[in-house]
């Protein structure tokens, strides 16, 4: 069939409709087989809508029209694929033909009537139709025409006896002159940034969320980084990252407290003997947090891959909505934008949440005397409903036992 329906793909089970979010082709456009030609939002993620055959773009859902799953965004017609590669030069016969436009003889419905810029035109100069004669076809006042036309000249008024002097008016008030521009900039807000705003706004609400903090001494996995990380870059090809570390602590700490790693459901509490652990991105439509699944399985090695590729999808918005659902716990590093310090708020239906900030070096206490140690600031995030206070200051010390001990953890004693 010459026309193919574009129709808006299932992006999960418990999606039934999606928004459009920006076509990145033009109606009218040629596009390609597979070719990205629209991008696609749900309350969880962007994603690509792909083109399934190559031809000429017809866009019938527009920005933000809110779609169901299985409805037709867009066709193609593609016998049109590579039309305007064929296109051949106009015959002699019709070339010739084109110039050729009759002007009808004599006085016709056009005759004396200007054209909308004409008449635009001739009102500003004042300047009346009897007096132009049209250029155009029948007699049609033309631009041209009224661009040409001389306004009439005013008549000279007689002299007027001279009037007493007015009295000078008031000078008005002086506005000081604002320096810089004053533009004021509006874009649709994303399906996807709505309903972060309002999970965001919800968890404030319906939990009763605390925060607790402790401090982390760096310096051994510092140290750790600095021996092996050539040799771990030239093994598995990719930089040894302070995340694989943080990751591996808190999966290990995560089965030593199971409720830190639990969740409300109903009038039930549920925990679980694995953890999926997930991890804040920053992508250009928003924060994502993709999950890795069984990290309390994995070796830091392995983290470390799967943090590489799930941040890689989420830079080029490929992250699927599977690889963004079912997280038990989540790490959020504010570090490396420079925050030294915050709250961070609950991912839902997650009990808790792990806040990095940046390594700074500060003077601490070691055995007695005062040394300059890399320093970073550690901040949990729980729900008190299912978490209390020692179960949370004890899980986030664990984590900095594990940090400042990495043998430790390594050895998992």
């Amino acid at each position: 069939m010459p026309i193919i329906d574009v129709k808006i793909p299932s992006p999960g089970e418990s999606i039934t409709e999606v928004e459009i979010g920006n076509w990145l082709k033009a109606d009218g456009d040629q596009v390609e087989v597979d070719e990205t030609i629209c991008e696609i939002e749900t309350d969880k993620a962007t994603l690509p809508l792909v083109a399934e055959a190559a031809g000429a773009l017809k866009i019938l859902l527009q920005n933000g029209e809110v779609a169901s799953v299985g409805a037709v965004a867009a066709q193609i017609d593609t016998d049109a694929a590579g039309a305007s590669a064929g296109a051949t030069e106009p015959a002699p016969e019709a070339e010739a033909a084109a110039p050729k436009a009759p002007t009808p003889a004599g006085d016709s419905y056009a005759s004396g009537h200007p054209s909308p810029a004409a008449a635009k035109l001739m009102a500003e100069k004042g300047v009346d139709a009897a007096s132009i004669s049209g250029s155009g076809p029948g007699g049609r006042i033309t631009k041209q025409d009224a661009q040409s036309a001389e306004p009439p000249q005013p008549s000279t008024p007689s002299p007027e006896p001279a009037a007493a002097p007015a009295a000078a008016p008031a000078e008005p008030a002086v506005t000081p002159a604002i320096a810089g521009g004053r533009n004021q900039n509006r874009e649709r807000m994303s399906r996807l940034r709505r309903k972060l705003s309002e999970r965001l706004v919800a968890v404030k609400n319906e939990t009763a969320m605390l925060t607790t903090f402790n401090e982390v001494d760096m310096k051994a996995v510092f140290d750790l980084r600095s021996t092996y990380k050539d040799k771990f870059e030239k093994k598995h090809g990719l930089r040894l990252g302070f995340m694989g570390f943080f990751v591996k602590a808190c999966s290990q700490a995560l089965m030593e407290f199971p409720l830190v790693n639990g969740q409300i459901s109903g009038d039930e509490i549920v925990t679980f003997d694995y953890v999926d652990m997930g991890i804040a991105v920053s992508a250009p439509k928003g924060l994502m947090v993709p999950v890795i699944r069984n990290a309390e399985s994995l070796s830091i090695p392995e983290i470390e891959t799967e943090i590489l590729r799930l941040a890689k999808r989420a830079r080029e918005n490929k992250l699927s909505i599977e690889e963004m659902e079912g997280g038990t716990f989540s790490i959020t590093n504010g570090g490396v934008f420079g925050s030294m310090l915050s709250t961070p708020i609950l991912n839902p239906p997650q009990s808790a949440i792990l806040g990095m900030h940046n390594i700074v070096e500060r003077p601490i206490a070691v055995n007695g005397e005062v040394a300059i140690r890399p320093v970073m600031y550690l901040a949990l995030s729980y729900d008190h409903r299912i978490i209390d206070g020692q179960q949370s200051v004890s899980f986030l010390f664990r984590v900095k036992e594990y940090l400042e001990n990495p043998a430790r953890m390594l050895l998992s004693v």
